[in-house]
């Protein structure tokens, strides 16, 4: 903020002091003080929009846009996964719980295609099984199972088991 800015914020009566004082006096004296007091935090608040967008945020910062929005797990795939699926985490909340939301979540986070979610899986007796979902994974994403398997274990919905199989290589 320019001193101009501030004295405009300030009561009627300190601004016909500090219009009769000119650029001297105590009042005057302050008024500085409080305008270098403020610079840094004006140019914090410059740079706000571009420390929350977490494609170019601060490394550092990152972990704490994930932890903000309940996605503190670890992407073994690399930051700039981790940094997608932020940019990304309205819109997967919005099918959190879902079939499409798992699938979307899985593509973002291994930065592959090809996930599928069987529902209705046939038991040994050729019964349905309930409340149960098969996740069939690219096989080129095994390194990455542990993190898979948080991801099916947040995202679906509490009540379903799961397993997570590997599709054959093509």
């Amino acid at each position: 903020m320019h001193r101009e800015e501030v004295d405009r914020l300030l009561p009627g009566v300190f601004q016909r002091t500090l219009a009769g004082a000119g650029q001297r006096g105590p009042q005057s004296a302050q008024l500085a003080v409080m305008v270098a007091l403020l610079d840094p935090r004006e140019a914090a608040m410059q740079r706000l929009p571009s420390i929350l967008d977490p494609r170019v945020a601060p490394e550092r910062f990152v972990p704490l846009l994930a932890r903000w929005l309940d996605l503190g797990l670890v992407v073994s795939t690399g930051p700039g996964f981790q940094r997608e699926l932020i940019a990304n985490a309205v819109e997967l909340s919005r099918w959190r719980g879902t079939s499409e939301g798992l699938i979307r979540f899985l593509s973002i986070a291994t930065g592959v295609s090809g996930f599928k979610v069987q529902e209705g899986v046939l038991d040994d007796k050729g019964k349905i099984k309930p409340c149960y979902i098969r996740v069939i994974a690219p096989a080129l994403t095994k390194p990455h199972e542990r993190m898979m398997e948080s991801i099916i274990e947040l995202y679906k919905p509490a009540y379903v088991t799961h397993n997570l199989v590997y599709a054959p290589s093509p």
